[in-house]
């Protein structure tokens, strides 16, 4: 019996080591890269505690200057990536539209946590999230910016004196009401937008708000003499006084392919029928613009629409992306839609990213790309044209002085 007991007791001692080993060797080899409990945890700590905090990318500081420091450690000398900004009023959904494009993986070392969106609270307080321009770049090696409201109160409440004048100098040399500085900033940003992207996802709500579609029609007319980040024109640039208001070759002048977006709508508004009269009137009004590309020049890399019913019944050659987004309905609504919320998002999500956008007009790097549009954003402030038609606003009366 005790041969017989010594006997299992020697067929089983291997087993459990066997077992007991295997976790072991996997921590160590693996994951822990060197021994110990936690290895994978401390990597991805010591990655993570090399990269400046989330709350300090902002590219655009509070006295609306240019911050590339902070977002530049995050960025490699990569030359295959794609800018796509996002621009529109308050609760819109533009963090939402871009965490779509984003995928954020909280598996992977080293990536930022998502935008935030807006909460209620924050709703019921009429306040704004976004603060000027905040930056992601994906795992796909898409840098993301999502910018801080147009048109929006609270904005307007956070720059304004008591004498009504504007706290930031938004364009050099220059003391403005806070309404007029507030609308400056607003082209401001959609002109830095449409110099440094190759997307602009223009978001409004509803399908009345044209407000949008006036102020890049707008950003079109006053974008002159901007070029892109990859232009040779820009290591040559001096601001100087004497060399800050002459305009660039024309050129060197580049503009971004927009995505019209339309957020919130009912069901009756997404029809086909409503679709295609909309893309009709987004054709009229942007006809001549610099935002218009043929067919052939901006087309999808399968060479097929997101959509093919709706771009069936369009007759118009003019090739103006524009997606009708439905309200995010509840979990247990049974009511029939033309489409749903998720699959609204989905769809331009995949645009976006086969999008055959249109390219710098020289190869870049990411790093190359971040410094070069610190520059443009000095060009912007700077800009003559911008400049002249601020003074025009002024002196029509339109913002008290």
């Amino acid at each position: 019996m005790a041969g017989t007991g010594g006997s299992a007791s020697s067929n089983l001692s291997p087993a459990p080591k066997i077992l007991l080993a295997k976790p072991g060797l996997i921590s160590a080899g693996k994951f822990n890269r060197g021994g110990g409990n936690g290895g994978a945890d401390e990597d991805s700590t010591a990655l993570r505690s090399r990269l400046p905090s989330v709350g300090s990318l902002n590219l655009l500081s509070e006295s609306w200057d240019f911050q590339r420091d902070r977002f530049l450690p995050f960025l490699t000398d990569n030359t295959d990536f794609t800018v796509v900004g996002v621009i529109g009023p308050t609760g819109v959904g533009k963090s939402t539209i871009l965490n779509e494009i984003y995928c954020y993986d909280s598996s992977s070392p080293g990536m930022l946590p998502p935008f935030g969106v807006e909460s209620e609270e924050t709703r019921s307080m009429a306040k704004h999230l976004t603060v000027g321009i905040e930056p992601r770049i994906s795992s796909e090696r898409i840098i993301l910016l999502d910018t801080q409201p147009v048109f929006s109160p609270s904005v307007l409440a956070e720059m304004i004196r008591p004498d009504g004048s504007s706290t930031v100098s938004v364009i050099s040399g220059e003391s403005l009401s806070a309404e007029l500085a507030h609308e400056m900033m607003t082209i401001q940003l959609g002109v830095l937008l449409a110099s440094i992207c190759h997307i602009v996802i223009v978001a409004s709500e509803g399908v009345h708000d044209s407000s949008m579609w006036r102020l890049m029609s707008t950003v079109d007319l006053l974008k002159h003499g901007i070029p892109d980040p990859s232009s040779a024109t820009l290591s040559t640039v001096s601001f100087g006084k004497e060399n800050i208001n002459k305009p660039l070759e024309s050129g060197d002048e580049y503009i971004a392919s927009p995505i019209f977006v339309h957020t919130r709508l009912r069901d009756r508004d997404i029809t086909p029928c409503n679709f295609v009269q909309m893309k009709k009137v987004l054709s009229r009004c942007f006809k001549g613009t610099s935002f218009v590309r043929s067919k052939g020049q901006d087309a999808t890399k399968d060479g097929r629409s997101s959509d093919v019913a709706f771009e069936a019944c369009s007759n118009s050659d003019i090739d103006l992306k524009l997606f009708l987004i439905p309200s995010q309905g509840k979990d247990d609504s049974s009511k029939p839609q033309y489409e749903s919320y998720a699959s609204a998002l989905w769809k331009l999500r995949d645009q976006v990213l086969s999008m055959n956008a249109p390219s710098f007009t020289r190869t870049v790097s990411e790093r190359d790309w971040l410094k070069n549009s610190a520059k443009i954003w000095e060009l912007v402030k700077n800009s003559p044209i911008i400049s002249e038609y601020c003074r025009t606003l002024q002196s029509a009366g339109l913002y008290r002085k």
